[in-house]
This record gives C-alpha cells, structure tokens and sequence, in this order.
C-alpha cells in the first residue's frame, strides 16, 4: 500500500488568500500566517495558486511564496500565471519544490518540455481540469512531469488504469467519507481541496482517522530513489545526523535501503544496525527520536546529511552529540557567534530567576522597565557619539553594552533568539 500526504491548498488573489470554490471569499488577510497555520496543524504539503490578474500582483504572489517558504517547514509546490521559462524559474527560486504547469491552456504542452529538461522532471507538476486531457496528453505528462494535480473530481479507477504517475485529488467536497475514499485509491498520493483546506482543520487528528480506515500516511517524499546512491563496501549509505537549529554534529549510523525508505515514509530516522544486522528506529526503545527536518545528498551521492529535531540525547553514554570527546585543539576558538549570544542570554535568565546580591543585571531586573529602556536609550546616544567620532573601539564596546541591555530586555519580556529569528524570516 502506497503512503499518501494531506495537501491544502492557498489561493492567492491581490496578495489576499481566497476561497476559489465559492465566490473568491476572501478566508485570510495574511497568507504566510495561513501557511504556518497549515504546517504546524500537521500537514504534509502545500499546494499555492497565484491568481493574480496584474503583472504587479503576480510580484506580490512571487513574494508571498518566498515568505511562505522561509516559514514553513513542508513542502510548497506552486502554480499560476506560468507562461514562460522565466516564471517557472521564479516559482521555483521562490523556494517551491514542483512548478505546476496549467494543462488547460495549450501553450504549456510546448512550454513542458523546455522547463522539464532545465530544471528536471522531478521538479515539474502539471494540472489537469478534465479527464480528458490526460488521455491526449499522456505522452507529455508521463516523460516532462512527475506529478499530476487533478482540479475536479474524477474516475479514481480510470486515472489507476491510464497512468501511473501520482496525483493529487483537489476537490471541492466536504464529505469526509468522500475524502477517505480518495485516499484510499492507488492511483492518489494526496488530496486537497476545500475539506483539507479548513482553518480548523486537525490534520494530525485526520490522520488517525486515516490510519483507522487502513490508510497509511507519511510527511516526506523522496525526489531520488535509493538505487542512485554510491554505497560504500558493506552495501551502506553513511549518515551524518545534525541538529537542524543549532547545526550540531549528533552522530554518524548507516543505512540500507529499507532504513532510508522507512525514515522517509514516517518521518523518523531509522538506520541499520550492523551488529544485529536489521533496521531499527532511533530512540525505538528510549523514546529519544530523531525526526526529520531534511535529508541531503552529497555531490557524489555517497554521504546522506540528516537534519533532525533530536528528543533527549543522540548518544548512547547520555551524551546530546555522540562528538563530546576532544583529541587536537580547542572548540571554544571558532565558537559560533548565535551560540555566544545565546550563552549570555541563558546566563541573564539564569540571573533573573537566581537574584545574585550586587549584582548589575538584577538591580536591572529589580527596577524593572524603566531603568532597562534608560539604558538602551543612554547606550544608543552613545553609539551615535562614537560613530559620528569615527572611534571604531569605542563603537564595538558601546554596541557590545547596547546589546546586553537589549537582551537583559528581551529576557524580561519573555522573547527569545527563536521569536526574533522567526519575525526576521518572516520578513
């Protein structure tokens, strides 16, 4: 049984995200919200349409799918407007992973051959607005794409008898039996539309219902098959895991081919175990999982680099990273600069919830807001004097006392790295 993805579905009109299905309802003032919204509900992809009728409004949808892109950690594949080479490369620099070509108009039938070869099959979709097209158009669809986004409903067992390229089931129904029965069709990797397009769609819980119904689901898609690896003598792929924040080495496991497909279909890292020679699950037993961010192959195809959201320690000895144990030189000479900041952010914390007696930072905590803001106001007056001094050493020592006092703020307020990096990417 083949594993299948929860898709909704954006729409994207004069920088606004509407209900295309009904009278363009406008569901969201704020598409990249809408988009996190989606993915932190549990779902596998996402699918973007520009709707835009202006060349100006189609720059608006080109950003919005950079932004939704940086927010977001599933997949977006994106269509609309494509129809040139030009906008399929814009679509795909936007970060989307498939550019949908619109199989209604008969200039992408030239156009799909052209952007496949460019960019890869693997990187093109195509939709489809009836059955029938399919059936002309089975060559082209079948050698430049390498899935197919239906826009309808349709006859499940025809597109199961025509072709075997997945497709994703867009549909306009509401009815959940009606969605289960898509799924449930050998023919469908994904459905979207307005039922899984909801605001208060529950995707992990839809999941479960799935799962109940005999529907097995999975949040990764691989875009090469294991056969294209260079395996090293024992018949392994090397995997390097790394912590997908902090960028921390974790460990080094192997992988066969069963290891690398279980880890993409459940989203958890799962290697081979050469002692016992079988697969196995990290944290099976311990409940310290790997889960996976991303997976990226090497320029010879022979190291897979893993990055994870690590639960608990990676090694064995209880140890976060397998590398804890020093040979040759010191870490502390190339510390990373997130890393020292962070540093000094746990060490204010630490002094906020332990008051130490004489200390500067609590007798700021002590005062509260106003005595921190006279700070920041007092060390800001002083960076301007110094740059417009031309004092380089006094400007780091001013912009270094400026930046204390904006953390000592942003442990006061309850604001952490993640919340700035996050407004930041969101910019």
């Amino acid at each position: 049984m083949s594993y299948k993805r929860l898709t909704p579905c954006i729409f994207i009109e004069q920088g606004k995200a509407i209900r295309w299905f009904d009278n363009k309802e406008i569901i969201s003032q704020d598409v990249v919200a809408l988009a996190k919204h989606y993915c932190e509900k549990g779902a596998d992809e996402l699918i973007v349409f520009d709707l835009s009728n202006s060349d100006e409004d189609h720059t608006v949808a080109i950003n919005l799918m950079k932004k939704i892109t940086c927010s977001i950690s599933i997949p977006m594949i994106a269509g609309g407007n494509i129809k040139t080479e030009e906008d399929v490369k814009r679509i795909l620099h936007a970060g989307a992973k498939r550019a949908i070509l619109n199989f209604s108009k008969v200039a992408s039938f030239e156009l799909i051959k052209t952007v496949s070869e460019k960019f890869g099959r693997e990187r093109i979709a195509v939709s489809l607005n009836d059955f029938d097209t399919l059936f002309k158009q089975q060559h082209l669809i079948e050698n430049y794409s390498y899935e197919i986004v239906f826009m309808h409903r349709l006859d499940l067992n025809s597109v199961e008898n025509i072709t075997e390229i997945p497709c994703i089931v867009l549909t306009d129904t509401m009815k959940q039996t009606e969605i289960l029965k898509i799924l449930k069709s050998d023919g469908v990797k994904g459905v979207s539309g307005l039922y899984i397009s909801q605001e208060n769609m529950d995707f992990n819980a839809f999941k479960t219902i799935c799962d109940e119904n005999g529907i097995q689901m999975t949040s990764f898609e691989s875009q090469m098959e294991f056969s294209e690896f260079q395996l090293n003598e024992e018949g392994l792929l090397p995997v390097i895991a790394q912590d997908y924040k902090t960028n921390e080495v974790l460990m080094l496991g192997y992988m066969n081919k069963e290891a690398f497909e279980h880890t993409v279909k459940t989203g958890r890292m799962t290697y081979y175990d050469r002692l016992l020679k079988k697969q196995r699950v990290k944290g099976i037993s311990s409940g310290e999982y790997q889960y996976v961010k991303s997976l990226t192959i090497d320029c010879k195809k022979q190291n897979l680099l893993a990055k994870v959201a690590q639960v608990g320690y990676a090694c064995h000895t209880e140890h976060y990273s397998c590398f804890y144990q020093p040979i040759v030189g010191e870490d502390f000479d190339c510390k990373d600069s997130l890393e020292v900041l962070k540093t000094v952010y746990k060490t204010i914390v630490d002094q906020k919830k332990n008051p130490v007696e004489g200390s500067y930072t609590t007798s700021l905590f002590d005062k509260g807001d106003d005595k921190i803001l006279r700070k920041i106001g007092t060390t800001t007056t002083e960076v301007m004097i110094a740059t417009k001094n031309s004092n380089g050493g006094e400007i780091k020592r001013n912009l270094s006392d400026l930046m204390y006092h904006i953390i000592v703020l942003m442990v006061e307020k309850g604001i952490t790295w993640d919340d700035l990096i996050e407004e930041f990417e969101n910019r």
